[in-house]
Protein backbone atom coordinates (compact mmCIF):
# COMPACT_ATOMS: atom_id res chain seq x y z
CA UNK A 1 0.00 0.00 0.00
CA UNK A 2 1.32 3.72 -0.96
CA UNK A 3 1.83 5.33 2.68
CA UNK A 4 3.12 8.69 2.97
CA UNK A 5 5.88 8.94 6.04
CA UNK A 6 6.15 11.62 7.68
CA UNK A 7 9.01 13.01 10.00
CA UNK A 8 11.54 11.10 8.17
CA UNK A 9 15.18 11.15 9.24
CA UNK A 10 18.02 9.25 7.35
CA UNK A 11 17.83 6.30 10.10
CA UNK A 12 13.72 5.73 9.72
CA UNK A 13 14.66 5.40 6.33
CA UNK A 14 17.30 2.32 7.10
CA UNK A 15 15.02 0.92 8.43
CA UNK A 16 11.49 0.68 7.14
CA UNK A 17 12.39 0.58 3.53
CA UNK A 18 13.64 -3.14 4.38
CA UNK A 19 10.42 -3.63 6.48
CA UNK A 20 8.38 -1.75 3.64
CA UNK A 21 9.47 -4.02 0.97
CA UNK A 22 9.56 -7.29 2.60
CA UNK A 23 5.89 -6.57 3.12
CA UNK A 24 4.80 -5.69 -0.29
CA UNK A 25 4.49 -1.79 0.67
CA UNK A 26 5.66 1.10 -1.03
CA UNK A 27 6.69 4.18 1.27
CA UNK A 28 7.19 7.80 0.17
CA UNK A 29 9.61 9.55 2.94
CA UNK A 30 8.35 12.85 3.46
CA UNK A 31 10.74 15.29 6.03
CA UNK A 32 8.73 17.81 7.27
CA UNK A 33 6.20 16.71 10.67
CA UNK A 34 2.77 16.34 9.75
CA UNK A 35 0.74 19.51 10.64
CA UNK A 36 -2.37 21.60 8.90
CA UNK A 37 0.44 23.05 6.59
CA UNK A 38 1.82 19.99 5.22
CA UNK A 39 -0.99 17.57 5.55
CA UNK A 40 -1.31 18.59 1.85
CA UNK A 41 1.66 16.07 1.06
CA UNK A 42 -0.66 13.24 1.90
CA UNK A 43 -3.11 13.57 -0.74
CA UNK A 44 -3.83 10.28 -2.89
CA UNK A 45 -1.95 8.16 -0.06
CA UNK A 46 -4.46 5.85 1.32
CA UNK A 47 -2.25 5.62 4.05
CA UNK A 48 -0.03 7.93 6.47
CA UNK A 49 2.77 7.07 8.99
CA UNK A 50 3.59 9.62 11.72
CA UNK A 51 5.87 10.23 14.92
CA UNK A 52 5.73 11.02 18.43
CA UNK A 53 5.77 15.16 17.58
CA UNK A 54 3.26 14.68 14.47
CA UNK A 55 -0.07 16.24 15.52
CA UNK A 56 -2.87 14.61 13.95
CA UNK A 57 -5.71 17.27 15.24
CA UNK A 58 -9.48 17.14 13.61
CA UNK A 59 -8.05 19.94 11.49
CA UNK A 60 -5.18 17.48 10.18
CA UNK A 61 -7.60 14.48 10.17
CA UNK A 62 -9.81 16.22 7.76
CA UNK A 63 -7.56 17.29 5.50
CA UNK A 64 -6.36 13.79 5.44
CA UNK A 65 -9.81 12.49 4.08
CA UNK A 66 -10.55 14.68 2.21
CA UNK A 67 -6.92 13.26 0.29
CA UNK A 68 -8.43 10.04 0.73
CA UNK A 69 -5.94 9.00 3.45
CA UNK A 70 -7.97 5.76 5.43
CA UNK A 71 -5.24 4.42 7.47
CA UNK A 72 -2.82 6.50 10.35
CA UNK A 73 0.07 4.31 11.12
CA UNK A 74 2.00 5.61 14.38
CA UNK A 75 5.30 4.70 14.61
CA UNK A 76 5.44 5.33 18.63
CA UNK A 77 3.13 4.11 21.59
CA UNK A 78 1.70 7.20 22.84
CA UNK A 79 -1.29 8.54 20.88
CA UNK A 80 -1.86 11.66 23.43
CA UNK A 81 -1.33 13.42 19.87
CA UNK A 82 -3.89 11.78 18.21
CA UNK A 83 -8.11 13.68 17.83
CA UNK A 84 -9.29 9.62 18.30
CA UNK A 85 -12.71 11.38 18.02
CA UNK A 86 -11.90 13.12 15.05
CA UNK A 87 -10.19 10.03 13.48
CA UNK A 88 -13.17 7.90 14.11
CA UNK A 89 -15.81 10.54 12.72
CA UNK A 90 -13.76 10.71 9.48
CA UNK A 91 -13.04 6.98 8.61
CA UNK A 92 -9.55 7.18 9.26
CA UNK A 93 -8.61 3.77 11.17
CA UNK A 94 -5.32 4.44 13.48
CA UNK A 95 -2.42 1.92 14.85
CA UNK A 96 0.40 2.73 17.07
CA UNK A 97 3.54 0.13 17.95
CA UNK A 98 2.63 -0.34 21.80
CA UNK A 99 6.10 -2.02 22.55
CA UNK A 100 8.95 -1.32 20.48
CA UNK A 101 12.01 -2.10 23.11
CA UNK A 102 11.23 -1.15 26.50
CA UNK A 103 14.72 -2.15 27.85
CA UNK A 104 15.81 1.06 25.60
CA UNK A 105 13.75 3.09 27.41
CA UNK A 106 14.53 1.78 30.79
CA UNK A 107 18.47 1.44 30.33
CA UNK A 108 18.50 5.43 29.45
CA UNK A 109 16.55 6.28 32.57
CA UNK A 110 18.73 4.47 34.24
CA UNK A 111 21.79 6.37 32.67
CA UNK A 112 20.54 9.67 33.16
CA UNK A 113 20.53 8.71 37.22
CA UNK A 114 24.00 7.51 36.74
CA UNK A 115 25.19 10.77 34.66
CA UNK A 116 23.20 13.44 37.05
CA UNK A 117 24.77 11.38 40.17
CA UNK A 118 28.24 11.14 39.38
CA UNK A 119 28.93 13.68 36.49
CA UNK A 120 29.87 12.28 33.55
CA UNK A 121 29.11 14.82 31.29
CA UNK A 122 31.33 17.31 33.54
CA UNK A 123 34.36 14.95 33.82
CA UNK A 124 34.52 14.25 30.32
CA UNK A 125 34.33 17.57 29.15
CA UNK A 126 36.95 18.40 32.00
CA UNK A 127 39.55 15.61 31.09
CA UNK A 128 39.39 17.01 27.55
CA UNK A 129 40.50 20.17 28.72
CA UNK A 130 43.37 18.88 30.79
CA UNK A 131 41.47 19.47 33.90
CA UNK A 132 41.99 16.39 36.22
CA UNK A 133 40.58 17.46 39.55
CA UNK A 134 37.83 16.02 40.82
CA UNK A 135 36.53 18.57 42.83
CA UNK A 136 32.77 19.37 42.54
CA UNK A 137 31.78 16.09 41.08
CA UNK A 138 30.96 14.37 44.16
CA UNK A 139 28.02 11.49 43.84
CA UNK A 140 26.19 9.25 46.49
CA UNK A 141 25.55 5.42 46.35
CA UNK A 142 23.01 4.20 44.34
CA UNK A 143 22.75 1.45 46.62
CA UNK A 144 19.97 1.80 49.30
CA UNK A 145 18.55 5.02 48.18
CA UNK A 146 14.79 4.96 47.66
CA UNK A 147 13.44 5.63 44.54
CA UNK A 148 9.86 6.37 43.62
CA UNK A 149 8.98 4.87 40.17
CA UNK A 150 5.26 5.95 39.15
CA UNK A 151 3.81 3.62 36.16
CA UNK A 152 5.13 0.24 36.31
CA UNK A 153 4.13 -1.02 32.68
CA UNK A 154 6.08 -2.32 30.39
CA UNK A 155 9.20 0.05 30.96
CA UNK A 156 8.12 1.41 34.26
CA UNK A 157 8.42 -2.25 35.05
CA UNK A 158 12.00 -3.49 33.69
CA UNK A 159 13.50 0.50 34.49
CA UNK A 160 12.48 -1.03 38.75
CA UNK A 161 14.27 -3.99 38.29
CA UNK A 162 17.94 -2.19 37.25
CA UNK A 163 17.10 -0.36 40.28
CA UNK A 164 16.25 -3.13 42.59
CA UNK A 165 20.09 -4.81 41.30
CA UNK A 166 21.40 -1.59 42.27
CA UNK A 167 20.14 -2.61 45.76
CA UNK A 168 17.88 0.48 46.17
CA UNK A 169 14.31 0.30 47.72
CA UNK A 170 11.56 0.70 45.57
CA UNK A 171 8.14 2.61 46.12
CA UNK A 172 6.00 2.12 43.53
CA UNK A 173 2.65 3.29 42.24
CA UNK A 174 0.39 2.93 39.30
CA UNK A 175 -3.75 2.37 38.91
CA UNK A 176 -2.91 -1.04 37.86
CA UNK A 177 -0.10 -2.82 40.20
CA UNK A 178 2.19 -5.43 38.67
CA UNK A 179 2.08 -8.33 40.56
CA UNK A 180 6.24 -8.82 39.02
CA UNK A 181 6.64 -5.37 40.69
CA UNK A 182 5.05 -6.45 44.26
CA UNK A 183 7.99 -8.82 44.92
CA UNK A 184 10.68 -6.08 44.26
CA UNK A 185 9.37 -3.26 45.72
CA UNK A 186 5.85 -1.71 47.66
CA UNK A 187 2.92 0.30 46.26
CA UNK A 188 1.65 3.55 48.00
CA UNK A 189 0.27 6.63 47.26
CA UNK A 190 1.63 9.54 45.22
CA UNK A 191 1.81 11.93 48.16
CA UNK A 192 3.88 9.40 50.25
CA UNK A 193 6.12 8.18 46.98
CA UNK A 194 6.87 12.03 46.94
CA UNK A 195 7.48 12.54 50.77
CA UNK A 196 9.80 9.08 50.69
CA UNK A 197 11.79 9.15 47.58
CA UNK A 198 15.82 9.82 46.88
CA UNK A 199 14.93 9.96 43.60
CA UNK A 200 11.47 9.54 41.37
CA UNK A 201 10.96 8.53 37.63
CA UNK A 202 8.26 8.98 35.46
CA UNK A 203 6.97 5.95 33.27
CA UNK A 204 2.94 6.66 32.73
CA UNK A 205 0.91 7.31 29.42
CA UNK A 206 -0.06 11.47 28.86
CA UNK A 207 -3.46 11.72 29.56
CA UNK A 208 -5.80 14.07 30.93
CA UNK A 209 -5.43 13.03 34.71
CA UNK A 210 -1.35 12.59 34.92
CA UNK A 211 -1.40 16.04 32.64
CA UNK A 212 1.12 17.79 34.56
CA UNK A 213 1.58 15.22 37.24
CA UNK A 214 4.46 16.98 38.34
CA UNK A 215 3.53 20.66 39.23
CA UNK A 216 4.17 23.03 42.18
CA UNK A 217 2.10 20.70 44.81
CA UNK A 218 3.37 17.85 44.35
CA UNK A 219 7.10 19.14 44.30
CA UNK A 220 6.33 20.71 47.27
CA UNK A 221 5.76 16.93 48.87
CA UNK A 222 9.28 15.66 47.49
CA UNK A 223 12.37 15.33 50.08
CA UNK A 224 15.26 18.60 49.79
CA UNK A 225 17.61 17.48 47.03
CA UNK A 226 15.66 15.08 45.30
CA UNK A 227 15.94 13.61 41.69
CA UNK A 228 13.71 13.70 39.17
CA UNK A 229 13.70 11.90 35.83
CA UNK A 230 11.27 11.91 33.22
CA UNK A 231 11.85 9.99 29.82
CA UNK A 232 8.05 9.47 29.44
CA UNK A 233 5.76 12.10 28.00
CA UNK A 234 7.10 15.79 28.28
CA UNK A 235 3.32 16.93 29.11
CA UNK A 236 3.71 15.01 33.05
CA UNK A 237 5.50 17.91 33.96
CA UNK A 238 5.41 21.55 34.63
CA UNK A 239 8.18 23.34 33.37
CA UNK A 240 7.78 26.49 35.34
CA UNK A 241 7.04 24.71 38.60
CA UNK A 242 10.44 22.64 37.84
CA UNK A 243 12.57 25.91 37.26
CA UNK A 244 11.20 27.27 40.27
CA UNK A 245 11.83 23.48 42.28
CA UNK A 246 15.54 23.78 41.26
CA UNK A 247 15.99 27.74 42.11
CA UNK A 248 14.78 26.64 45.42
CA UNK A 249 16.68 23.46 45.70
CA UNK A 250 14.09 21.40 46.86
CA UNK A 251 15.30 19.67 43.34
CA UNK A 252 18.47 18.87 43.32
CA UNK A 253 18.72 16.66 39.89
CA UNK A 254 16.71 17.08 36.77
CA UNK A 255 16.77 14.53 34.28
CA UNK A 256 14.59 15.22 31.10
CA UNK A 257 14.34 13.19 27.65
CA UNK A 258 11.08 14.52 26.93
CA UNK A 259 9.69 18.15 27.43
CA UNK A 260 6.36 19.46 26.66
CA UNK A 261 7.21 21.71 23.68
CA UNK A 262 9.61 19.74 22.43
CA UNK A 263 7.97 19.64 18.70
CA UNK A 264 10.05 22.48 17.60
CA UNK A 265 13.05 21.63 18.95
CA UNK A 266 14.00 17.52 19.33
CA UNK A 267 15.08 15.96 16.30
CA UNK A 268 16.33 19.26 14.62
CA UNK A 269 19.68 20.56 14.40
CA UNK A 270 19.19 24.33 15.68
CA UNK A 271 22.80 24.51 16.48
CA UNK A 272 23.02 27.58 14.38
CA UNK A 273 19.72 29.48 15.40
CA UNK A 274 18.71 31.66 18.09
CA UNK A 275 16.03 29.29 20.10
CA UNK A 276 13.07 31.47 20.87
CA UNK A 277 11.63 28.91 23.58
CA UNK A 278 13.00 31.05 26.45
CA UNK A 279 11.85 28.22 29.29
CA UNK A 280 13.91 25.62 27.61
CA UNK A 281 16.53 27.93 27.55
CA UNK A 282 16.36 28.53 31.51
CA UNK A 283 16.53 24.86 31.93
CA UNK A 284 19.76 24.86 29.92
CA UNK A 285 21.11 26.81 32.23
CA UNK A 286 20.90 24.95 35.61
CA UNK A 287 24.02 23.16 36.30
CA UNK A 288 22.52 19.97 37.71
CA UNK A 289 20.29 19.59 34.86
CA UNK A 290 20.53 17.13 31.93
CA UNK A 291 18.79 16.95 28.94
CA UNK A 292 18.79 14.91 25.77
CA UNK A 293 16.65 14.87 22.71
CA UNK A 294 13.47 12.33 22.83
CA UNK A 295 16.64 9.50 22.41
CA UNK A 296 15.72 7.13 25.06
CA UNK A 297 14.16 4.81 22.36
CA UNK A 298 17.05 5.47 20.00
CA UNK A 299 18.77 1.71 19.92
CA UNK A 300 18.86 -0.57 16.60
CA UNK A 301 16.47 -3.10 18.18
CA UNK A 302 13.68 -0.45 19.04
CA UNK A 303 13.91 1.03 15.24
CA UNK A 304 14.14 -2.52 13.93
CA UNK A 305 11.14 -3.71 15.65
CA UNK A 306 9.37 -0.16 15.19
CA UNK A 307 9.80 -0.91 11.36
CA UNK A 308 8.32 -4.43 11.78
CA UNK A 309 5.39 -3.69 13.89
CA UNK A 310 4.59 -0.47 11.40
CA UNK A 311 4.30 -2.59 8.00
CA UNK A 312 2.24 -5.00 10.04
CA UNK A 313 -0.12 -3.08 11.02
CA UNK A 314 -0.22 -1.68 7.52
CA UNK A 315 -0.93 -5.21 6.24
CA UNK A 316 -3.41 -6.10 8.75
CA UNK A 317 -5.51 -2.78 7.76
CA UNK A 318 -5.03 -3.78 4.20
CA UNK A 319 -6.63 -6.66 5.30
CA UNK A 320 -9.49 -5.56 7.22
CA UNK A 321 -8.35 -6.86 10.08
CA UNK A 322 -7.46 -4.63 13.49
CA UNK A 323 -3.77 -5.40 14.86
CA UNK A 324 -2.66 -2.88 17.67
CA UNK A 325 -5.39 -0.36 16.23
CA UNK A 326 -6.25 2.08 18.60
CA UNK A 327 -10.00 3.43 19.47
CA UNK A 328 -11.56 6.38 21.43
CA UNK A 329 -12.25 4.67 24.64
Amino acid sequence: MKTAVFSTKAYDRQFLQPAAAAAGHELTFIESRLTPATAVLARGYPAICSFVNDALSAEVASQLAEGGTRFALLRCAGFNQVDLEACGKLGIRVARVPAYSPYAVAEHTVGMMLALNRKYHKAYNRVREGNFAIDSLLGFDMHGKTVGVIGTGKIGAIAAGILHGFGCNLLLADVVPSDECKRIGRYVSLDELYRQSDIITLHCPLTPQTSHLINRQAIEQMKPGVMLINTSRGGLVDTEAVIAGLKSGRLGYLGLDVYEEEAELFFEDLSNRVIQDDVFMRLLTFPNVLITSHQAFFTDTALAQIAKVTMENLTAFERGAATNEVRRS
